[in-house]
């Protein structure tokens, strides 16, 4: 479990080094057009044909492999590299580095870098520098996959970030990402949690549209890497469809262990109905993959209805007020003196 410090040090790593936020779907090399660090080419190829570095390994075993940094400017760069876990953020899941500053914990202790990795990597202009490495899995490795990265940030000061009282010094880093499988028992596992919706309707009902926002958390209680695919429907009164969005990949990858928090933008929701709303995930991976979880909401345009019984209420205390008047007046009337009559 990651400590409080650990959580600082990664946020600050994503929002001041700059830490490897790269698209989940996308095979591609980690570049920031600087500079790169991916897979070693084979000897006498230039480019590589891996995007990212697989490997597979039991307890006890040794992997070896290279990575590179290729610098694509015209002047010199210097760079600390280190070997680190990943995570997903929390709030859209995006796939994360942990920066150098926290110890990593995972795959990214097993890496054993170069000494001089540890110290600084200078690369010349238009020009590539390889790292080799080796990752040692422990003998208690525990089943499944284990994701982290090979980084390379750059030794330069390229900013200063007010941090509360602190100055800090800005740097930018990029990682390969690294995954991990070690053989054994592999136990996908994917929920649906917390699912609920806000809504806001207009304060003229039907005249513009209600908008609404499901959200929902997608938890990996598995030990391997998911590629989930969310369906949101929603039925209203009777059984009534009233939102139907087929299934898709939502280009995120799920790390073992990881929860992720996703919203569901739903501009024409009910305005005046009883609404189901579901959510359901998968995996392509796994077709016998599957959880689902629902709640449900009373869709009433809330403004008219209270101006309409604001109304009634006048209606009504204006009637009342009516009654008592008119049996006042009709109390206060004199009744005639019948002893006096002729």
């Amino acid at each position: 479990m990651r400590t409080r410090t650990s959580l600082y040090g990664l946020l600050l790593g994503l929002l001041v080094l700059g830490s490897g936020l790269l698209p989940a779907a996308t095979a591609t090399a980690a570049d920031n057009g600087t500079w790169g660090v991916f897979p070693t080419p084979p000897a006498g190829a230039a480019m590589t044909d891996r995007a990212y570095f697989f490997h597979q390994g039991a307890a006890g075993t040794t992997v070896s492999d290279s990575a590179t940094i290729l610098n694509s400017s015209d002047k010199e760069l210097t760079f600390q590299v280190f070997a680190t876990d990943a995570t997903n953020t929390r709030a859209g899941g995006a796939f994360a580095l942990y920066p150098v500053e926290t110890k990593p914990e995972d795959v990214g202790s097993w890496v054993a870098l170069p000494p001089e990795a540890a110290t600084t990597v200078t690369v010349p202009p238009k020009g590539r520098k390889d790292i080799p490495f080796t990752v040692k899995v422990p003998e208690d490795a525990t089943p499944g996959d284990h994701v982290g990265g090979i980084v390379a940030v750059s030794t330069v000061v390229e900013g200063v970030r007010q941090d509360g009282k602190v100055q800090v010094g800005v740097k930018r880093q990029v990682g390969a990402r690294l995954y991990f499988r070690v053989p054994g028992p592999l136990t996908p596992g994917l929920s649906v949690e917390n699912v609920r919706v806000d809504r806001g309707a207009p304060l003229v009902p039907w005249v513009k549209d209600a908008r609404a926002t499901v959200s929902y958390s997608l938890v990996n209680r598995g030990n391997v890497v998911i590629g989930p695919k969310v369906t949101v429907s929603a039925e209203g009164l009777f059984g009534r469809e009233v939102l139907d969005r087929p299934a898709r990949e939502l280009k995120l990858v799920l790390l073992p262990g990881q929860r992720i928090d996703l919203t569901e933008p739903w501009p024409d929701a009910p305005q005046l109905d009883w609404v189901s709303v579901k959510v359901a995930a998968g995996a392509a991976a796994y077709p016998d993959l599957a959880s689902e979880s629902e709640t449900g909401f009373v869709a009433v345009p809330w403004p008219a209805a209270g101006a309409a019984l604001l109304l009634a209420g006048a209606g009504i205390a204006f009637r009342v007020l009516r009654r008592r008047r008119l049996t006042t007046g009709e109390q206060a009337e004199p009744a005639p003196d019948l002893a006096d009559a002729r």
